[in-house]
């Protein structure tokens, strides 16, 4: 199925609202051999290198909200995601068991990692991959603590990772996209242009070409990812990064791929980028 590229655009709107509502994912998701890397138009991807990175490169969806979202994300008492906050406080200052030291043993106190968050996701010499905030997080849980890694979007998990993140609250996204994470940054790129799904569809078509536009009172962000880990109205709980290019993909009926997966983390990276000089506002909240 092929549409023009406006009324393309407003059916990737209105079903990604139709999921919102549903709270789920969209009927009639493709195979994984449905969702092919080589849709993507030859002038549709401008590849940019660390010389022409002009900042910062947009807007945060804070600004795209309305004044009593934007309260409840400032105030830090009714703010639903400072929750994971003080379980991430009591997960740093417990013992994980085995004799193990604590977060707090190794780290002192949580805002000495300020400033971390804002350079994730980066390239890890030691292990030779790109690592966000969550695996570096399991890093120092396997390897320093000895203890099993915390699973992808478990409780755990995401609440130090919210923690880690919101002690570089105001500090703007700065992430490197040369040397070893070069390669990375440009598959992110390019799937953030790609399209897929039963409308070939690109996260490009919603977030950069109709950013702004307005469907039923509601505006069109421009998918900034510098407020996660975020409380969506919409799931009624706190979720990831990756939970929301899953929420994406099913949206626009494409199958998700698993947590983790390399392309999440290429596009966490390209978006990161993209996402530069923009604060982060961990835990921001959102529809």
């Amino acid at each position: 199925m092929s549409l023009p590229g406006p009324t393309k655009a407003l059916w990737a709107i209105a079903l990604a609202l139709l999921a919102s509502c549903s709270g789920g994912a969209s009927p009639g998701r493709v195979t994984p051999d449905r969702v092919t890397p080589d849709r993507v138009a030859p002038d549709r991807v401008a590849p940019v290198t660390p010389e022409a990175t002009p900042s910062p490169a947009g807007r945060s969806g804070y600004s795209y909200m309305g004044a009593e979202l934007r309260a409840l994300q400032d105030d830090s008492f009714a703010n639903p995601g400072m929750l994971w906050v003080d379980r991430g406080a009591t997960l740093w200052n417990e013992a994980p068991g085995g004799g193990a030291q604590r977060c707090a043993d190794c780290h002192g106190e949580p805002s000495n990692l300020a400033g971390v968050a804002a350079r994730l996701p980066a390239w890890s010499a030691a292990r030779s991959r790109l690592e966000n905030l969550e695996m570096r997080i399991n890093v120092c849980r396997t390897l320093r603590q000895g203890q099993d890694a915390w699973p992808w979007e478990s409780e755990p998990l995401l609440a130090m990772t919210t923690l880690v993140a919101h002690q570089s609250r105001g500090t703007p996204l700065d992430v490197r996209i040369d040397g070893p994470a070069a390669a990375a940054f440009a598959r992110g790129q390019r799937e953030f242009e790609r399209e897929r799904g039963q409308l070939g569809l690109a996260c490009s078509d919603c977030h950069s070409r109709y950013a702004g536009a307005r469907l039923r009172g509601d505006l069109v962000s421009e998918g900034m990812i510098n407020g996660f880990p975020i409380y969506r109205l919409t799931w009624q709980t706190l979720g990831s990064r990756q939970r929301m290019f899953r929420w994406c993909n099913e949206a626009v009926r494409a199958e998700p791929y698993p947590a983790g997966h390399e392309t999440y983390l290429d596009l966490e990276l390209y978006l990161a980028w993209r996402a530069r000089g923009l604060p982060i506002e961990t835990p921001a909240v959102r529809r």
